[in-house]
């Protein structure tokens, strides 16, 4: 249930230097460029890339028990990736890429979906997250296309998706174009809260499953974008990235609570479509220091918009030493259908006291350190660098996280 925090945890500690690992590898010598396997040249390992992640949060707005309540969680997260590339017939570049994740988690606030037990089946959890992609880069077209498959599996949900993208360059190298398209397909177990389970209802714990709906939740998603060089020392982009929901989009174990004390579970509409909006930009100060820096719109059809700031600086403290500072600040309003306990009145038609999604700034702030000596970690070539970063999250209703992680690259 949780994984949506850590996701979004692991990716500010990795702003922007995803975006450097994402480029294509090519082959580099004509040692390299061996005999046809198949119609293709032979397969090569670029890189392995292992990042291992620890989170921790507390709160008192859990809306498993109806916006209040503890919301401490703990989250052990891997994931290890290996980047392989070859050259097809007409000398393109390939490069597939496999990645396997996994998440072990506590959460205190999911355990008391049914407080009558010591334990319930939703207090710890293991979320597995596969997912394979292809890509081709035509230096002759300018053009890169690739595909990528994922699958998704947690205790209360399991999830296929796919996605598309293409990018064209103009001849000088200097603007690009980029495509994105993807689809996930999720299927729900609808556990409820004890207090409102029919009679004969199951559980959903494991042994007790027999008879339990399943709700599906369809996402669809579309990315433009375009970037641009503009000298030697700026460069910056622009995307704008809808998206679409379908199917079950609240939570079956969320609980409301209403003015007169009436217990139900959290409802919301069945379709949700979002717009974020965003720019990027970076900033050469000479040899040692680079600024990156993104704004960030977004709104969608539930009443939400938010302003999300960030800026981080690599400073290159020798020629294979840099630290590298961050900051991001979030600010968004409730959606339309969000009170606290108690507020609701039985008269709505949607409700929810998720505070998710209710009206609060976020800061997230900390710095990395990273090692990438030219003769490798510990004077093993192969060993390429080694990057540590700490994050503090913090939001005005309360909660606070913590999140370190440490990243490895092999080449």
């Amino acid at each position: 249930m949780k994984k949506a925090i850590v996701s979004i945890g692991i990716y500010c500690m990795a702003i922007w230097g995803a975006n450097a690992q994402n480029r294509i590898p090519t082959l580099k010598s004509s040692e390299e460029k061996t005999e046809t396997i198949v119609g293709l040249r032979s397969l090569k390992l670029d890189e392995v890339n292992f990042v291992t992640a620890y989170y921790n949060q507390t709160g008192n707005h859990s809306a498993v028990t109806g916006g209040i309540g503890t919301e401490a969680l703990w989250d052990a997260a891997n994931s290890l990736d290996l980047k392989l590339s070859f050259l097809d017939k007409q000398n393109r570049s390939n490069s597939v890429t496999v990645d396997a994740s996994f998440d072990y988690y506590s959460s205190a606030s999911s355990d008391m979906i049914d407080s009558r037990s010591l334990s319930s089946a939703s207090m710890t959890d293991l979320h597995f997250y596969p997912s394979v992609s292809w890509s081709r880069k035509d230096e002759k077209k300018h053009s890169t296309f690739g595909i990528g498959l994922a699958y998704s599996t947690e205790w209360d949900y399991k999830s296929y998706g796919g996605n598309i993208n293409y990018s064209k360059t103009s001849k000088d190298n200097n603007t690009e174009f980029n495509f994105k398209a993807g689809a996930f397909f999720d299927t729900w177990m609808a556990i409820l809260p004890y207090e409102l389970r029919p009679t004969d209802y199951p559980s959903g714990a494991e042994g007790d499953q027999s008879g339990i709906a399943y709700k599906q939740r369809n996402s669809y998603n579309v990315g433009l974008g375009i970037s641009r060089v503009f000298t030697k020392r700026f460069q910056a982009m622009f995307m704008v990235e809808p998206s679409y929901q379908e199917g079950l989009l609240s939570t079956p174990f969320h609980r409301v609570y209403f003015t007169d004390n009436t217990l139900k579970v959290e409802k919301l509409p069945g379709q949700r479509a979002k717009l974020p909006m965003s720019m990027r930009a970076s900033y050469f100060m000479g040899d040692k220091i680079i600024v990156r820096a993104m704004y960030r719109y977004y709104m969608d059809t539930w009443g939400m918009t938010a302003h999300t700031i960030n800026v981080e600086t690599p400073i290159k403290i020798t020629s294979f030493i840099s630290f590298t500072p961050h900051y991001r600040f979030n600010s968004q309003t409730a959606v339309k259908y969000f009170a606290a306990k108690n507020v609701h009145k039985l008269s709505e038609t949607y409700y929810t006291s998720d505070f998710d999604i209710s009206d609060f700034n976020s800061a997230f702030w900390g710095a990395g350190l990273r090692i990438a000596p030219p003769g490798g970690i510990l004077g093993n070539k192969w060993w390429n660098s080694l990057e540590i970063r700490y994050g503090h999250y913090n939001r005005t209703n309360g909660m606070v996280s913590h999140i370190l992680s440490l990243t490895t690259k092999i080449k």
